[in-house]
């Protein structure tokens, strides 16, 4: 009997998708002059997906762990830590109404989303819609 591969839904497969989203909406914070409340509805986008990609790194981190792969489920978790604490302190800003400190903890996280080509804008405003509420009922 063969192997079953999972072909469909993946923690990597969701990892890119998540990362796919922030890089877009960095592309379009990038272009606004004020922080309004579509930016504010982003930035909080931003932090659901942040938490969204260390979550996928903690499902491949027990896959890893189940085979007794310690070390590189440690190295998965610590090279993928500043997704989790950067979605922390965005979280931590927005609720605290610190705008310009969220605006420089989305600056600092440029570097991260290099990698990650958008060539063509796939998400439009249906995807953050009403994400800056959603995040202040948590």
């Amino acid at each position: 009997m063969s192997r079953i591969i999972k072909t469909g839904d993946t923690p990597a497969k969701r990892r890119r998708a998540h990362l796919r989203s922030c890089a877009e909406v960095l592309r379009l914070l990038a272009t606004r002059a004020t922080f309004d409340e579509e930016a504010q509805d982003m930035a909080a986008f931003m932090a659901f997906n942040l938490r969204g990609v260390y979550d996928t790194i903690e499902e491949s981190v027990r896959a890893w762990e189940d085979r007794n792969y310690w070390k590189k489920a440690e190295d998965l978790r610590h090279k993928w830590l500043w997704a989790r604490t950067a979605a922390d302190d965005i979280e931590t800003a927005i609720l605290a109404n610190r705008w310009a400190k969220v605006q420089d903890l989305l600056i600092g996280l440029v570097p991260h989303f290099v990698d990650v080509n958008v060539g063509k804008m796939t998400r439009d405003a249906d995807w953050w819609v009403g994400a800056h509420a959603a995040l202040r009922r948590r």
